[in-house]
């Protein structure tokens, strides 16, 4: 028992320096801090190897690294599109698109994404429309393939992808499918050899070089996208496996959103895969940059951007996007998402727009796949239930879209969810809408599903158990590493 309460007591007395040096250095988040806290508190010496995995701070490492041109290059776009703003010579194809000017030069100035308004956009909400659209433009694909995927599953969906890239690689397209290492952790490293050995290329993000063992296990990159020979790009909440095409028993039928884009901001899309290409695989992309994006004329007349954010920022862009959404709002705010752990400037931005009588509602599923972020997410509606907001949980399937629209003009679509994680911890990348059409079909989209949902009212909200509470009171002290 002596030894016990000595070994004890030196732990205890080494976390202290520790929590001092590794935490309030690092200047983080007084949420992130508070809870980090708790964890070396709780549990002394496995706290600290705990944060020494789940706790680093990316934010200092140059993760991309990029030549002097590129930079030069890029920065040159962005400063020209900027002047154009400031002397007020963007003629917008949507007159509404006039009023969010300010989002638009903020996300260029912050997250670097230029404004293009001759794009195409084509809205999937269900896997199979989806992936038989991607198959069709799999097939016709005649110069590249570039794919992006955090989860790819062993199974008939995940199979019959393989074989489809593996045989445009015999043809001599170029295939590059980069993947999460801890999103497809379950995935045997043999599965791709059939398309490596037609010729494709694959390469997975943040590997492990320890064997079970990860030390960037908490930054994920969530991002999916595909793009086609530079012409055809794919963004949104699917995965590939047969559960996001309805065949998964646990979830039934997957309700997410996904779009295929054509126009200049494909391009955009291609820059994203190919700098964290560039930064996963052994090969980079060098020789053959020109041909990733060869000239487009468009094909519509919708205003994009493609907003990335990242563990690697300082600034977290999507969010600051979402917040900046939310202030511009003066009749609707229409959003959706799987996880709802916003941080405190999130929180209040959605409780002012319904004080200001703004017509806010939200949608989640009403069954978790992950417990302990659903019961933190119920904690956080009762914050705005009792403002006013209306919020409806989805009953047909499960709900896995990111979607957000306000007043039918200005919507966000990709694969960043309305919480914490998404914000500061994973590599995330969204499409910015500012097309009146898309938008309008977005919210029509969302109002149909409530037909699906039931309404969560307040009334009903406060009568939940005395237990059920003190879990969800339990587990929002953690919401800000969940």
């Amino acid at each position: 028992m002596l030894l016990y309460n000595n070994l004890f007591t030196f732990l205890m007395v080494v976390n202290i320096p520790l929590a001092i040096a590794v935490i309030f250095m690092e200047r983080r988040n007084v949420g992130v801090t508070w809870a980090w806290l708790m964890v070396l508190l709780f549990l002394p010496a496995v706290g600290f190897v705990v944060y020494l995995i789940l706790g680093q701070n990316l934010s200092k490492k140059k993760i991309y690294k990029l030549n002097k041109r590129t930079k030069e290059t890029i920065t040159a776009l962005i400063e020209r599109q900027r002047q154009e703003f400031r002397d007020n010579q963007i003629v917008f194809n949507d007159p509404a698109a006039a009023n969010y000017a300010d989002l638009i030069y903020m996300n260029l100035t912050s997250g670097f994404a230029l404004y293009t308004q001759n794009n195409k956009v084509e809205i999937y909400t269900d896997g199979n429309a989806k992936f038989g659209a991607l198959f069709a433009d799999v097939e016709r694909a005649s110069n590249h393939i570039h794919l992006m995927y955090y989860i790819v599953q062993n199974d008939a969906l995940g199979n019959r992808l393989v074989d489809a890239l593996s045989e445009k690689a015999r043809q001599g397209v170029k295939v590059r499918f980069l993947v999460d290492d801890i999103g497809c952790s379950a995935l045997p490293r043999h599965f791709f050899d059939r398309l490596r050995e037609a010729g494709g290329e694959v390469a997975y993000f943040f590997p492990s070089k320890i064997p079970y063992l990860n030390i960037r296990v908490n930054y994920r990159n969530h991002r999916k996208l595909v793009i086609l020979d530079g012409q055809i790009g794919y963004i949104g909440g699917f995965n590939v496996g047969d559960e996001y095409l309805g065949a998964d028993k646990r979830f039934g039928s997957w309700r997410d959103s996904h779009l295929r884009i054509t126009g200049h901001a494909v391009l955009q899309m291609q820059a994203h895969f190919m700098f964290d290409w560039n930064m996963a695989a052994a090969k980079p992309i060098t020789r053959d940059v020109l041909g990733l994006f060869p000239p487009s004329a468009g094909m519509g007349n919708a205003g994009i951007q493609i907003v990335s954010s990242g563990p690697d920022q300082t600034l977290e862009q999507i969010k600051n996007a979402y917040i900046k959404m939310i202030n511009s709002a003066k009749e609707t705010i229409y959003i959706q998402t799987p996880y709802f752990i916003p941080d405190e400037s999130l929180l209040t931005a959605l409780k002012m727009a319904v004080l200001s009588g703004i017509d806010v509602r939200m949608m989640i599923p009403s069954r978790p796949d992950h417990k302990m972020v659903y019961l933190a997410s119920y904690s956080y509606l009762g914050d705005l239930l009792s403002e006013g907001m209306r919020c409806y949980l989805y009953e047909k399937g499960f709900l896995h879209a990111k979607t957000i629209v306000v007043d039918g003009h200005v919507a966000s679509v990709g694969t960043a969810n309305v919480d914490i994680r998404s914000f500061k911890l994973n590599f995330e990348v969204n499409a910015i809408l500012y097309d009146t059409a898309t938008a309008a079909e977005l919210k029509r989209i969302f109002e149909a599903d409530m037909a699906d949902s039931t309404e969560l009212t307040y009334d009903v909200y406060k009568k939940r158990s005395t237990f059920q509470r003190f879990k969800e009171s339990c587990v929002r002290l953690l919401s800000p590493i969940l």
